[in-house]
C-alpha cells in the first residue's frame, strides 16, 4: 500500500522500495533500541521482585530511566581491541548479530494480520533462516577475540544453536499443517479471539508443538536456564568477553530484540495474534494493543524462566535437545499428520477437542496463579512475627502451612 501510493505521485517502484525498506529498517532499529532499553528495566524489577531485593531505584522516577544512563555511558566508554584479534571481524560480529535479529522484524506483525512489513509466502521459513546469522555473529565474535573464553563460548553458541533450530523448526510444523501456508498473516488470520480459536488449543499435539517451540527458541536466543555461551560462572562473559562500549551494548539489543521476537512469532502462529471479535473488527489500535499484550505475557515468562530456573550444564543442555526436545517434535508432527486425517470430516470432534483442551489449561493456570498469589502474600509477612513459623517446605509450597499460620494470615489481610 505505501509503495503504491509512493509510486502513485511519480517516484520510481524501485525507488519507492528502497525508500519504504529504509523506513522499516530505520523504524525497526529504534525500536529495539527503546524496547531494549525499558525491557532491561523490567527485567531488573522482576528479577529483584523474585529475589526479595530492590531493582533500579535511583535514576528518574521509581528507577524508570535507568535505561538512558545505561545507553549513554555504554556510547561513551572507550571502544577497545585485544591485541592479536582479528580487527574486521571483531568489529562487524555484533553488527552481524544486530541485523540477524531486526532481519525477523519483517514478518512480524503488528497487531493486524497483515500489518506486516513483507507478508512473505514463506515468512516462517525466512524467519528461521534470518534468525540463524546470529549464530555466525557469535561464532565470529568468538573466534576474533583472540580469547579462549571467547572461542569456547562461540562454539558452545555454534552447536547449541544448530541442535535447537532443529526442534524450533519441527515445533512449527503442527500450525503450518492445519492452515497449510507458510505465510505469516494466513496463520494469524486462522484463528480466533477466543482461546479455543488459538492454534495452541486445536489439539494435543499442536500444544505440544507449541511447547517445544517456545522452549526451543528460548535455547537458540541464549537465554538463562540456555545460556551456556555466555556462562559468567565459566567463561567469564563468554564470546563477548572482549568488547566493550557500544559493542557490548549490540550483544545486549540483540538479546532483548529476540525477547520480542520470540514473542511476537509465537502470538502470531499460536496464541491468536491481534485477533477480536467479529463485533470490534476494524478497531486497529485494539488489535494491536491485544498483540502487544501477548507479545509482552510471553516476554515475561522468558524473564521467570530466567530468574527461577538454575543454568544446565553443556551435557545437559545437548541431552535436551536431542534426546527430549527433537523425540517430542516427531511426536507433535506425526500426531498432527494422524489427528487431521481422524477428524477431517468431523468439525463437532475439532470444536469439542480445541473447547476442552482449552478449558483444561486455562484451568492449569488459574490454579497456579492463585498458587503463585498466595505464595507472594505468604512472602510479604516479616520473618519471624508469626506464632508459628513457616518452615522451608511450607515457603516452596511442598507442603500446607499449619493452620495457626493460615488463620494469621488471613487475619492480617483482614485488618490490612
Amino acid at each position: 500500500m505505501i509503495i503504491e501510493l509512493l509510486t502513485s505521485v511519480g517516484i520510481p517502484e524501485l525507488a519507492a522500495k528502497f525508500i519504504f525498506a529504509g523506513a522499516v529498517g530505520f523504524l525497526a532499529i529504534n525500536f529495539i533500541a527503546v524496547y531494549a532499553g525499558v525491557v532491561s528495566v523490567i527485567e531488573r524489577k522482576v528479577a529483584a521482585k523474585m529475589q526479595s531485593r530492590v531493582g533500579p531505584n535511583r535514576v528518574g522516577p521509581g528507577g524508570w530511566l535507568q535505561w538512558l544512563a545505561d545507553g549513554i555511558k555504554l556510547m561513551l566508554k572507550e571502544d577497545i581491541h585485544p591485541h592479536g584479534a582479528d580487527h574486521f571481524l571483531f568489529n562487524m560480529a555484533p553488527f552481524l548479530i544486530v541485523c540477524g535479529v531486526a532481519g525477523a522484524f519483517a514478518v512480524l506483525p503488528w497487531g493486524p494480520a497483515h500489518a506486516i512489513a513483507a507478508d512473505l509466502n514463506v515468512g516462517i521459513l525466512y524467519f528461521i533462516s534470518i534468525t540463524s546469522l546470529v549464530v555466525v555473529g557469535i561464532l565470529m565474535a568468538g573466534w576474533s577475540s583472540n580469547n579462549k573464553w571467547a572461542l569456547i563460548g562461540g562454539m558452545r553458541a555454534a552447536a547449541q544453536i544448530v541442535s535447537y533450530e532443529i526442534p524450533v523448526a519441527m515445533g512449527l510444523l503442527p500450525a503450518i499443517m492445519i492452515v497449510g501456508s507458510l505465510q505469516v498473516s494466513a496463520l494469524t488470520e486462522s484463528q480466533g479471539f477466543m482461546p479455543w480459536d488459538w492454534t495452541a488449543f486445536d489439539n494435543p499435539f499442536a500444544l505440544l508443538g507449541f511447547l517445544v517451540f517456545l522452549t526451543g527458541s528460548v535455547a537458540e536466543s541464549n537465554r538463562a536456564p540456555f545460556d551456556l555461551p555466555e556462562a559468567e560462572s565459566e567463561l567469564v562473559a563468554g564470546f563477548f568477553t572482549e568488547y566493550s562500549g557500544f559493542r557490548f551494548a549490540c550483544f545486549t539489543l540483540g538479546e532483548f530484540a529476540a525477547t520480542w521476537a520470540i514473542g511476537a512469532i509465537t502470538t502470531a502462529v499460536y496464541l491468536g495474534g491481534g485477533q477480536l471479535p467479529p463485533s470490534m473488527a476494524g478497531m486497529i489500535p485494539l488489535s494491536i494493543g491485544l498483540f502487544v499484550l501477548k507479545t509482552m505475557s510471553v516476554v515475561f515468562l522468558l524473564m521467570w524462566f530466567r530468574w527461577t530456573l538454575p543454568r544446565f550444564r553443556i551435557d545437559q543442555m545437548m541431552d535436551f535437545s536431542w534426546k527430549y526436545l527433537l523425540p517430542l517434535s516427531l511426536v507433535a508432527f506425526f500426531g498432527q499428520a494422524i489427528y487431521i486425517l481422524i477428524s477431517w470430516d468431523s468439525p463437532a470432534m475439532q470444536t469439542i477437542v480445541s473447547h476442552l483442551l482449552a478449558l483444561a489449561v486455562l484451568g492449569v493456570i488459574f490454579l497456579f496463579a492463585g498458587r503463585v498469589a498466595y505464595n507472594i502474600k505468604i512472602q510479604l509477612i516479616p520473618i519471624n512475627t508469626l506464632s508459628t513459623e513457616i518452615g522451608p517446605l511450607e515457603r516452596a509450597g511442598k507442603i500446607a502451612p499449619p493452620p495457626a499460620v493460615v488463620e494469621e494470615v488471613e487475619t492480617a489481610e483482614e485488618g490490612a
